[in-house]
């Protein structure tokens, strides 16, 4: 079975994926989004596809990589099963003066031909999918033979991932479903994509999470980050309480500011695999 944790056969992904359409549509994640805009930018630039290149954007969110990709003249869909953060990218599209095709699609079942596009990019979005083997697959299936697939992805050491995992101490998550983080591990790509697909490239990078102090950021998660708000209300005072200490000490830990500020330092890798 490799370095893959065993997934339940009898989970329910129809049910896991309608409960995360649901927290991913609660708050404003575009407002967390776009913070991380820079990292779609560097993914854009590592990726160094030709204008009218053909790509897609898979779990695009509110857009970080499309719009980086849309700005160096290439052809992008983008796709999201949560249609809102498709209309917030696609008006920020507009306000660019930058053309996209958007649709709404799930990653595990891409309404799309097999080899259609030169590129298939994903920023902090397939990761997140419950049945990761099949999401993988439909990387694989829709990007042509010598095409590109980028990703940035969260890694299990990095603050982020570090994050989900207390998270998952409070609230567990559903049976049958591994950790996101995995899509950032070495390992784990070699041998989720090494049958089809050669990794190119695998840079470890730091994005900064820069805020006010500690209590900015969790507060500003927890209104606007759906799946940390719905963690929340899944608990009691006393676990919410309980929730909110683990989360602080985490930040404390990761924090490397050298000023009154907060400047969370967590580790992601930018994934460039080519179809063979």
């Amino acid at each position: 079975m490799g370095i893959q944790s065993s997934i339940n056969q009898t989970a329910d992904f129809t049910a896991i994926k309608a409960k995360q359409n649901v927290a991913w549509g609660a708050g404003d994640y575009a407002k967390v989004g776009v913070t991380l805009q820079i990292t779609g930018e560097e993914l854009a630039e590592a990726m160094d596809m030709t204008p009218d290149a053909k790509v897609l954007d898979v779990a695009a969110g509110n857009g970080n990589a499309t719009l980086a990709f849309a700005r160096r003249f290439c052809d992008v869909t983008s796709t999201d099963y949560v249609e809102a953060l498709l209309k917030s990218s696609g008006q920020r599209a507009q306000a660019e003066g930058l053309f996209v095709t958007y649709k709404v699609a799930d990653a595990e079942d891409l309404p799309f031909e097999d080899q259609m596009f030169d590129a298939v990019v994903s920023t902090f979005g397939v990761m997140f999918t419950p049945n990761q083997q099949q999401s993988a697959a439909e990387l694989q299936r829709v990007v042509k033979p010598g095409g590109k697939i980028g990703m940035a992805n969260w890694t299990p050491e990095s603050f982020i991932g570090q994050l989900f995992k207390t998270i998952g101490k409070h609230v567990p998550p559903p049976a049958g479903v591994n950790s996101p983080a995995l899509w950032g591990s070495r390992a784990w790509v070699d041998e989720t994509f090494g049958t089809n697909c050669d990794v190119s490239s695998f840079r470890r990078k730091n994005f900064m999470f820069r805020y006010r102090s500690a209590e900015h950021f969790l507060e500003y998660f927890r209104t606007f980050y759906g799946p940390m708000q719905k963690a929340f209300e899944a608990l009691d005072a006393d676990g919410q309480a309980a929730l909110r200490g683990d989360i602080l000490a985490l930040i404390e830990k990761f924090d490397v500011s050298t000023n009154d500020s907060l400047c969370i330092s967590s580790e992601y890798a930018e994934i460039i695999v080519a179809r063979r």
